[in-house]
């Protein structure tokens, strides 16, 4: 089969041809000037479009060979979503069992040692974890002995193997030992007793803003970009997956901490007036304006949704008295995450800064925050590479119609994970200075559930009063599960340490996320102790305060609904009523599907068996905690309300309630939602 597209501008043709058991697409280019009949001026290239899961693994000893050069890097990135390390091994071992060219001679068998150490390498070098993380040494000691042995650098790659394998050897008689923490930033839970809130305004803003930048560059750059896959984050709540995707986990638990430190200090001190009470969000305000000029776009958007979730938000006279710059100062810091055009602010700000060495803060007045003597590094706001991966895991078939995998996907995959790892390159360099006092601090500050933390804030002002404007804040706490079940992981095995749970890719650019802020009930929090200092001069005001009302542009309407270019298609989230966790998936509904249908493509996505449908309803989770059960025959599309896209399949005659589990996980509940488009939109993209 052959299929051919002209390129008469750049003088190439594009085929797609199929061999056994893959499909290629060719690049057949005519240099411009040159005679037609010349062999030189003709090049030829092709790269893998899709194939069987043995055909691709063997590409990746053909692949210079046919020049498809970024084969090799593109397949380690990504293969996890369609196979395990165990398989490759298997298949890699198998052919150099009987390796091409006859001796050892011959030009053919040479060109083939090369590929193998280039192929072994690179995986050794990139991803060591792979080989770590296999439960036993047999496919490691089957393969020392078949790679090539004709040089020192041949030689040393088995040496390393081996190496892991005796590892592997002793992990295996002590199956009992407990893993180290993945990331090193565990410790013991706070002492509530010993958090003074108002301490922070003790601290310089530049300050918290360094310490808070050394702990997301370290995260950052520990993150491994592959466990932001959406085929492997969409499984983080499966049973037996707990401990996958830990470097997300942990930077999802110190966006939540951040958050949460937020609003403890500005909560948790009830009995301040209105005006020093402004002086702490003023604060927050600083730091996020010293995160912004350092570049950490992760601990910037933590404060900023914490400055926008309901119990800080709804606190009328504390913003009536904030200072009228420092407000407008934060109405711009939460523009840069606005959603509008599917974050495009943010990501052009990720492609001006990416890569700089300082932030483009010149054309600001009083542009003071950063002594420029060293570069800083980048920490992006992780969720957008997720949602992105997310999306592009829902939107992209894994397999064509006759069973290949869809290579062509993984090669999407790719260029966002390949933006994380262009970031993450600016952050290695980074070093910074520990500061002991306000570490202290931040791992004092105690949990606060979302009851907690409405409680405070109806202590500060009472409700029923006017909010301070009409619209309703753009980022809202959302429900989690209690700190216990957090924390009684950190005592189990390290499997279950995290039990809380993009250069943007273009073609995903137009989609638009449905935000929800973190959720700061389920964070991760060390040790305790503070400062003393209860009530610092800072405090109390020093000029006269301003009295104003905030404008309307500091925050936007929620987006509560799903809205798409089309009427007729929308995406929604179905978790089943399971006792092993909430695991979400995300269908796509249109003005034709049937209660039925839907059913059974959930239960089909959640890898049940799609005949049973008929011993399942389904119910849409409203807010406040109300179900709306779907009719049996209905149509979904037109029978589900616009305030809510999560929904239950529960087993028909079940007697699990709502109140029984936690809707919202932590994992779930803290980077933005995806927000369907329509038709049209995916007809374009994909």
């Amino acid at each position: 089969m052959k299929t051919t597209w002209y390129c008469p501008l750049e003088l190439s043709t594009v085929v797609e041809e199929q061999d056994d058991g893959v499909i290629y697409t060719v690049v057949v280019k005519q240099q411009h000037g040159a005679p037609p009949t010349s062999p030189a001026s003709v090049s030829r290239s092709q790269c893998v479009k899709a194939g069987t899961e043995e055909k691709l693994v063997l590409h990746l000893l053909h692949s210079f060979s046919t020049g498809d050069s970024s084969f090799i890097t593109i397949f380690l990135s990504t293969y996890r979503s369609f196979t395990s390390t165990g398989r490759v091994l298997d298949i890699l071992t198998d052919r150099l069992e009987n390796p091409p060219g006859g001796n050892e001679g011959s030009r053919v068998r040479q060109s083939f040692n090369r590929t193998v150490c280039t192929v072994f390498s690179t995986w050794l070098s990139e991803y060591p974890e792979d080989f770590e993380s296999l439960e036993e040494p047999s496919r490691l000691l089957r393969l020392v002995p078949l790679l090539p042995q004709d040089s020192p650098s041949a030689a040393d790659l088995g040496a390393r193997i081996l190496r892991i394998a005796e590892a592997l050897s002793e992990k295996a008689r002590l199956p009992d030992a407990r893993k180290g923490d993945p990331t090193g930033f565990t410790g013991p839970p706070p002492d509530a007793s010993g958090f003074e809130p108002t301490s922070i305004l003790g601290f310089p803003a530049a300050i918290i803003a360094e310490q808070l930048t050394k702990i997301e560059t370290e995260l950052f750059v520990r993150l491994v970009p592959y466990h932001c896959l959406g085929s492997l984050w969409s499984q983080r709540d499966k049973k037996g997956r707990e401990g996958v995707c830990w470097s997300v986990r942990a930077t999802i638990r110190q966006f939540n901490k951040l958050a949460n430190a937020v609003l403890a200090s500005c909560l948790w001190p009830t009995d301040l007036r209105s005006q020093q009470r402004a002086r702490l969000l003023e604060k927050w305000i600083s730091v996020a304006e010293e995160c912004r000029a350092r570049k950490n776009f992760s601990s910037l958007y933590a404060v900023v949704s914490a400055l926008q979730s309901n119990p800080i938000h709804r606190l009328r006279r504390t913003w009536q008295d904030t200072d009228r710059e420092a407000v407008r100062r934060y109405e711009e810091l939460s523009d840069i995450f606005s959603d509008k055009d599917n974050y495009s602010q943010s990501r052009e700000l990720l492609k001006e800064e990416g890569t700089a060495k300082f932030a483009n803060l010149d054309s600001r007045p009083n542009n003071k925050h950063l002594n420029r003597s060293s570069a800083q590094g980048t920490v992006p706001y992780l969720g957008i590479f997720l949602t992105d991966l997310t999306m592009l895991d829902t939107a992209v078939k894994d397999l064509l119609d006759n069973g290949y995998i869809n290579f062509d996907k993984r090669r999407r995959e790719f260029e966002v994970l390949a933006q994380i790892r262009l970031l993450q390159s600016s952050c290695k360099n980074c070093v910074f200075t520990a500061d002991e006092a306000f570490a202290r601090w931040y791992q004092s500050v105690p949990p606060l559930t979302e009851a907690e933390s409405y409680r405070l804030s109806n202590e500060i002002e009472a409700p029923g009063e006017p909010s301070p404007r009409g619209l309703t804040p753009t980022v809202v706490i959302t429900q989690c599960e209690d700190l216990s079940t957090s924390r009684n992981s950190l005592t189990g095995d390290s499997d279950s340490l995290f039990d809380f749970p993009s250069p943007v890719n273009n073609l995903l650019s137009k989609l638009t996320k449905h935000m929800k802020s973190p959720s700061v009930s389920c964070l991760d929090v060390d040790t305790s102790s503070s400062t003393n200092d209860s009530t610092p001069a800072a405090l109390s005001p020093c000029t006269p305060t301003k009295s104003h009302r905030r404008s309307v542009s500091c925050g936007n309407n929620p987006p509560n609904n799903v809205q798409g270019s089309g009427p007729d298609m929308r995406i929604i989230r179905i978790r089943m009523d399971l006792q092993d966790g909430n695991l979400y998936r995300s269908i796509l509904v249109t003005s034709n599907d049937k209660s039925p249908t839907v059913i059974s493509s959930a239960l089909e996505k959640h890898n049940q068996d799609p005949k049973l449908t008929s011993r399942y309803e389904l119910i849409q989770l409203l807010p406040e905690g109300k179900e709306l059960a779907i009719p049996a025959t209905g149509n979904v599309f037109y029978a589900m309300s616009s305030s809510s896209v999560d929904f239950l399949l529960r087993r028909k005659g079940g007697n699990a309630t709502l109140g029984s589990q936690p809707i919202h996980t932590e994992t779930s509940a803290t980077f933005p939602r995806i927000k369907a488009k329509g038709r049209r939109l995916v007809r374009t993209l994909f």
